[in-house]
């Protein structure tokens, strides 16, 4: 749905939160859940959707008859694609996810062709003068590159995002058609963070990328560059973003000067820790916590003490054996919890931060996209999971109201 002055904006949420597996579940899914959420949230013009495709999922969807099936249900129902979340590969849901969602990575042919295939998908899908994102992941997950294979790893990446970027050129010059492949940094990513992205877009796609797509595209390297910042665009989480501790001012500064678009905002609240002293209520703290941590994702998390990062947890549930001796003031974790959210029991979300973030983002007009990815529903503990319906509902109502609210500068 458009928001926003001018309806500039298009918002959806992501349809990663329906817990099915293959084509036929979802489209049911969406059959018997989209026209409801339609008519309370956006009755009289088009429903914007965020449309998560496994690889199974996408080659199904690439039968003609089920896409043109798909195509007539979102004429009926008044309905648009126009982002895709092409991160997670696999099954998602029934069984544990962790750092199995960082495969297949940027140097597996298959990760090539699973986003070959969402690009034609989108392509087909996509309104008339209307631009298409697909998000990715971060590359691949940074345990799995050593040290001394990080310059053929990444040379090998870069190949890989290059014959996407081709395959978007082509698309735009064939069928007018504009879109771009958005990278979304995560702590523990082989890009966690902003700078890391940064400096993967300086050293990785424009030094050594540039000249070879140069080559390719019978141009020149200037112009090469260019197709690189119309087509490898940046997902910004406004969750990772806080994670790690990010300041959305900073972020967008470094961003402009290096001419890089964000193509897509996640929007997204993470849960925060503030500690007592040693010896006060750690074990009410640690028993709250625990009924975060045997999820079936990754729930990365990093403390600070005064004002600079400290412990770093690849898990959660790695990090509670720590928690009665640590002297980290504060932890932030990668779990998106619901928008409307701002305390549970001891804990805390990132709610005011990613406010802030979007209020900037979409104040100054940054991104177009604007997706919900609170993918959690189905782990949340008990007395948060209100019915699927109702909380996607608060959540756009939250996003609309702080949009509401005014632009910040």
């Amino acid at each position: 749905m458009r928001v926003g002055k001018d309806g500039r904006f298009h918002l959806a949420y992501c349809t990663k939160i329906h817990p099915v597996n293959g084509w036929d579940e979802l489209v049911e899914t969406l059959r018997s859940s989209l026209p409801a959420l339609k008519s309370r949230l956006s009755p009289a013009h088009p429903f914007g959707i965020a449309l998560r495709l496994s690889a199974a999922e996408s080659v199904e969807l690439q039968e003609p008859s089920r896409l043109r099936d798909f195509k007539e249900f979102l004429k009926q129902h008044d309905s648009y694609v126009f982002t895709m979340n092409g991160f997670p590969f696999g099954s998602f849901y029934g069984q544990p996810v962790k750092e199995r969602i960082f495969a297949p990575d940027w140097r597996d042919e298959e990760r090539v062709q699973y986003t070959l295939r969402l690009i034609e998908i989108l392509r087909q899908l996509l309104p008339a003068d209307v631009e298409g994102g697909i998000s990715t992941l971060p590359l691949s997950y940074k345990f799995w590159i050593a040290p001394d294979q990080e310059e053929k790893a990444m040379e090998h990446i870069v190949r890989n995002l290059l014959r996407i970027v081709e395959a978007l050129v082509a698309v735009r010059k064939e069928h007018g058609v504009s879109l771009h492949l958005d990278i979304e940094p995560e702590p523990d990513g082989a890009v966690e963070n902003i700078p890391e992205f940064i400096h993967f877009y300086r050293q990785w796609l424009d030094s050594f990328g540039a000249p070879l797509l140069a080559r390719s595209l019978q141009t020149s390297v200037s112009a090469a560059r260019r197709h690189l910042r119309d087509h490898i665009q940046l997902c910004l989480d406004t969750c990772h973003l806080a994670v790690a501790y990010e300041e959305p001012a900073e972020v967008i500064k470094l961003l402009a000067q290096e001419g890089i678009a964000i193509g897509k905002v996640q929007i997204a609240s993470g849960l925060k820790v503030s500690f007592p002293e040693i010896g006060e209520d750690r074990c009410g703290l640690s028993s709250c916590l625990e009924r975060f941590a045997h999820s079936l994702y990754l729930h990365q998390v990093i403390g600070r003490r005064a004002g600079v990062m400290s412990g770093r947890y690849l898990d959660l549930y790695r990090a509670l054996p720590r928690l009665e001796a640590c002297r980290d003031e504060e932890w932030r974790i990668h779990y998106h919890m619901p928008l409307f959210v701002e305390r549970y029991h001891m804990l805390q979300t990132t709610w005011a931060e990613t406010r802030q973030a979007l209020h900037l983002l979409v104040g100054r007009g940054l991104t177009r996209h604007l997706e919900i990815e609170t993918y959690t529903w189905e782990q949340l503990p008990a007395d948060l999971k209100i019915p699927l319906q109702d909380s996607l509902d608060k959540e756009y109502h939250w996003v609309l109201e702080t949009l509401a609210e005014g632009p910040r500068t």
